[in-house]
């Protein structure tokens, strides 16, 4: 009887122990999953390693970041969704056209013609005029936007050269998914149509279209140029790429972390748009000083907003966005 009960109290001891040892077990660090179309030679990678690197700094406890390249979870509208779903993507750096389904008034952030050049366009950034988008697409879409990374003027790259608007005429040109880029460039008179981002370059290459339209970064990302290598400077847009981190992973975070991420992603999306706004026209200099690309100059840019602007304001009238298009316009 003796020996059960000494056996009973070290078994006691023993599970005692373990609890105590559990209770003081530090908890293994938080991991947060990003995904990216390209190397890390892109700017949208080099933002989201300048959010990690922000992110660790403001937190100060330790924390894993994977950042999956060169499209190994797909492309920006499956980061997306990944995002709204809360698995796989926790953050990402994704185009507004991939946002529509939760946000009529998403692309027409970055639509093209929208702003008239680059300072313009930094003043509807730190106006934080995007606000009721970046709201909406948060309730809607469970995706918040912590950051506005971008800068790239986006120009149309080509396999013939097209000089001013009679030589645009009829042009069949990808564009993105979103409607304001199908309806604007039908007004100046091309043949617009939708391919999926991966498909451009065959789809140039074996003629199923003549051209494309796209910043510098992705013309050289990409290798548009070997199949167009006319890069047409009509300047039509200026992109905006939110940085977007997953509602449901944050709700699930340390306060003190969501903080560091909330004050990382807005300082990584300033960072980004130096980087990109800065880089873009040096990397056209450098393709085009090695032979790989022709810079055309374009004689019409503003014949082509005349033709533009209608469509623009019923677009914007259309999807709700009236109020943001006014005070986009009235930034001076």
């Amino acid at each position: 009887m003796l020996q059960t009960k000494r056996f009973t109290l070290r078994a006691l001891a023993g599970a005692l122990a373990l609890c105590a040892a559990g209770a003081v077990q530090p908890q293994a660090p938080i991991t947060l999953h990003g995904a990216s179309q390209f190397s890390d030679d892109h700017a949208f990678n080099k933002t989201m390693l300048k959010f990690e690197e922000l992110v660790k700094k403001y937190y100060g406890k330790p924390i894993n970041f994977v950042l999956h390249r060169n499209s190994e979870l797909g492309l920006e509208k499956e980061y997306f969704a990944y995002m709204n779903q809360g698995k796989a993507v926790d953050y990402a750096i994704v185009s507004p056209a991939h946002m529509s389904t939760f946000s009529k008034a998403a692309p027409f952030i970055d639509a093209p013609f929208l702003f008239r050049d680059l300072d313009h366009w930094n003043k509807v950034l730190d106006q934080d005029v995007l606000k009721p988008v970046a709201d909406e697409v948060t309730q809607k879409g469970e995706v918040m936007l912590i950051g506005y990374a971008g800068g790239g003027v986006r120009n149309i790259f080509s396999s013939k050269p097209a000089r001013n608007l009679a030589e645009l005429k009829g042009l069949k040109v990808r564009v993105q998914g979103a409607p304001i880029w199908s309806r604007t460039f039908g007004a100046i008179g091309m043949s617009p149509t939708v391919i999926a981002y991966n498909e451009i370059y065959n789809a140039i290459q074996n003629k199923v279209i003549e051209a494309g339209e796209n910043e510098a970064a992705g013309v050289e990302a990409m290798k548009f140029h070997e199949v167009a290598p006319n890069i047409n400077l009509t300047r039509h847009a200026i992109t905006i790429r939110p940085l977007c981190f997953s509602s449901k992973t944050f709700a699930k975070l340390p306060k003190d972390l969501q903080d560091a991420i909330v004050k990382a992603g807005k300082e990584a999306g300033a960072y980004g748009r130096q980087i990109e706004s800065s880089e873009d026209q040096k990397k056209l200099d450098a393709l085009e000083k090695a032979g790989r690309l022709k810079q055309v100059p374009f004689a019409d840019r503003a014949a082509m907003q005349k033709l533009v602007d209608p469509v623009m304001a019923a677009y914007a009238k259309e999807i709700g966005a009236e109020q943001i298009y006014a005070r986009i316009n009235a930034i001076k």
